[in-house]
């Protein structure tokens, strides 16, 4: 009997493929949207400094003016007992969060909501960062980390400044233990081994005998879920196929 493949085994599920979340401290977002960041400001102090397992950044703990915490991931270049500013009237600087629509062109943001109020969800790893690139009446364009180019709504809110923990994949793990726990506290498969190590009865490419590229590694196009591995399959082929 074989074993079920990778792709297989995670989408069932299991303790293997789930993270540990009851380690981690805190889910990231921005406070509620409510009234006083819609109209005003409010102001915030940084409390503490968190390294949280299931974050590649750090996390500050910001306590508001009326006692309410929330967790953001930290901008570069901050302390504990800085002052932050959050709402409509805040000031553009690192670590404050406003509307998209207040945040002058060229500046680098990060923590960008997608719909107004939903806490943030883009550019939340360390090191990165979008930049404002213009207005557009009740529209903001952004290009994204990836250089790719993404509208949003005006009233999004963003973080200004980059993401603490910008030289992480600089530093190596050395040691294959280190790695092996960085990627369990996330629930990650590690170490993962090649298809074309492994037996024939474990995986389509077992058995050594594709090693030297002799078969194709495109994937069957009605091929059943243990089977389904490889390339992508074209669309379409033949003389019938679309031109360009």
């Amino acid at each position: 009997m074989g074993k079920r493949i990778v792709s297989r085994a995670r989408g069932k599920g299991g303790p293997r493929y789930q993270a540990h979340s009851f380690r981690y401290h805190a889910t990231i977002k921005h406070r509620r949207y409510d009234e006083i960041e819609k109209n005003n400001v409010i102001k915030g102090k940084i409390v503490n400094l968190i390294n949280c397992p299931g974050h590649t950044a750090p996390l500050a703990e910001v306590l508001y003016e009326n006692n309410e915490n929330s967790f953001i991931p930290a901008p570069a270049n901050v302390r504990v007992d800085e002052l932050i500013e959050s709402g409509i009237k805040a000031a553009v600087k690192t670590g404050n969060t406003l509307p998209l629509s207040k945040i002058p062109d060229g500046t680098l943001v990060y923590n960008l909501e997608i719909i107004p109020g939903d806490g943030g969800k883009l550019c939340r790893s360390s090191g990165v960062n979008a930049k404002v690139l213009s207005h557009a009446q009740d529209k903001i364009i952004i290009l994204l980390p990836s250089k790719k180019q993404k509208i949003l709504d005006s009233k999004c809110r963003a973080t200004v400044g980059v993401i603490a923990g910008a030289g992480r994949k600089e530093k190596p793990f050395v040691k294959a233990g280190k790695r092996h726990l960085a990627m369990m506290a996330r629930g990650r498969l590690y170490p993962i081994t090649s298809g074309v190590a492994m037996n024939a009865v474990d995986h389509p490419f077992g058995s050594g005998r594709g090693r030297k590229h002799a078969k194709a590694r495109v994937a069957p196009r009605f091929a059943p879920a243990g089977r389904n591995v490889g390339m992508l399959h074209a669309r379409k082929t033949g003389r019938g196929k679309l031109k360009i």
